[in-house]
C-alpha cells in the first residue's frame, strides 16, 4: 500500500498539525524528498519534532525512513501503465479520456485494494469464514450489492448465508447470531448508521464481526474483529461509489475464490448449482420446458 494513498485517505480525521504536513508531503512529493526535517517544518509552519512525530504515526522510525517509503511510491507510480490515465473526470472530458480515466481509476482501487491486506489478515478472515456456523452479511446502497453478490458466492460452496438488501432485515439476521457465527459487513466509509447498528448488535450477540472498509479510523472499524481495508479514490473519479465497489468486489472475490481452493468439495457444489440453474433455464413461459 502506498504510503501517499495512507497519507491522503486520513487526512480528514489527523490532527491539525498532521494535516498541513500530511498534506504538503501528498501535494509535493518530490519537493519533500529534497527537504530535510528542519525544512520541512518550515514549510509548513510547524515544528521539527511535528515533522518527526508524524513519520512514527505512519509507522517509520524516523523521517529518513518516511522519505525513503515516498520515494519508492512516486518509484511505482512512474511505471504504472502510461495509457492508464488516472485523475478527475471532468464535464468537458472527451469519450476516450473518460473511458481512460475511469479504467485507471478501477485498475488503481483494486491493486491498491489487494496490496492494503497482509495475507496474514487475509488468512484469519478465511479461518473465520470456514468455521462459522452461519454467516449473515450488511451493506447498504452499493455495498449491499456487493454483500448480495458474496452471498450468492458462498452460498454456491454449501454455506449457511442469510442476507437481506433491506437494512431492517438485516438488523433482524443480526439479533438472531449467535457465539460461533459471523457478520461481514461493509462499508467504505465506515460510518454508516445501519451498518455500524447491525455490527454492534451482533457483536452484542457474541458474533464475530468482519468488517470491510476504508483505511481511515472509523466506527465501524472499531466494532470489528477483523477488518479488511478497501482503497478508493471517489473525490478524483467523481464516479459514485464505482470504485469503492470495486474494491469491494475484488476482496470478495479473491475470498471466494481462496475459498474454493481450502474447500476440497467447492467443485461439486458449484457444479450441483450450475445444473440446478441450468434446470430453472429449461423452463419456458407458463412453466413449459423448453423444446
Amino acid at each position: 500500500m502506498s504510503v501517499l494513498t495512507k497519507i491522503l485517505t486520513n487526512l480528514d480525521t489527523m490532527a491539525p498539525a498532521d494535516r498541513e504536513i500530511g498534506r504538503y508531503i501528498a501535494e509535493n512529493p518530490e519537493k519533500m524528498l529534497g527537504l530535510s526535517s528542519a525544512a520541512l517544518a518550515a514549510e509548513t509552519g510547524r515544528s521539527q519534532s511535528s515533522v518527526v512525530k508524524f513519520s512514527q504515526k505512519l509507522g517509520y522510525a524516523s523521517y529518513q525512513d518516511l522519505k525513503l517509503a515516498v520515494s519508492t511510491a512516486r518509484a511505482h507510480e512512474a511505471r504504472l501503465p502510461t495509457d492508464a490515465i488516472h485523475g478527475s473526470i471532468e464535464l468537458g472530458d472527451g469519450f476516450p479520456t473518460v473511458l481512460e480515466k475511469l479504467l485507471g481509476s478501477k485498475v488503481r482501487a483494486v491493486r491498491q485494494t489487494l496490496a492494503a491486506n497482509p495475507e496474514a489478515v487475509i488468512t484469519r478472515a478465511l479461518d473465520v469464514l470456514d468455521a462459522a456456523r452461519r454467516i449473515s452479511l450488511a451493506g447498504v446502497g452499493a455495498s449491499s450489492l456487493v454483500a448480495s453478490d458474496f452471498s450468492f458466492k458462498l452460498m454456491k460452496l454449501g454455506r449457511n448465508v442469510v442476507h437481506g438488501g433491506d437494512s431492517h432485515v438485516q438488523m433482524a439476521n443480526a439479533a438472531g447470531l449467535e457465539p460461533g457465527d459471523v457478520l461481514f459487513a461493509l462499508s467504505y466509509s465506515g460510518t454508516s448508521v445501519e451498518t455500524l447498528r447491525i455490527a454492534e448488535r451482533a457483536a452484542a450477540r457474541g458474533a464475530t464481526v468482519i468488517a470491510v472498509t476504508g483505511l481511515q479510523d472509523n466506527a465501524l472499524a472499531r466494532v470489528a474483529d477483523i477488518v479488511l481495508h478497501t482503497v478508493a479514490d471517489e473525490d478524483r473519479a467523481r464516479s459514485s461509489s464505482i470504485t469503492a465497489r470495486d474494491a469491494q468486489l475484488a476482496l470478495t472475490d479473491l475470498l471466494f475464490l481462496l475459498t474454493v481452493q481450502r474447500q476440497p468439495d467447492a467443485d461439486d457444489y458449484i457444479h450441483n448449482s450450475e445444473e440446478a440453474v441450468a434446470a430453472l433455464k429449461a423452463i419456458g413461459p407458463g412453466g413449459a420446458a423448453r423444446k
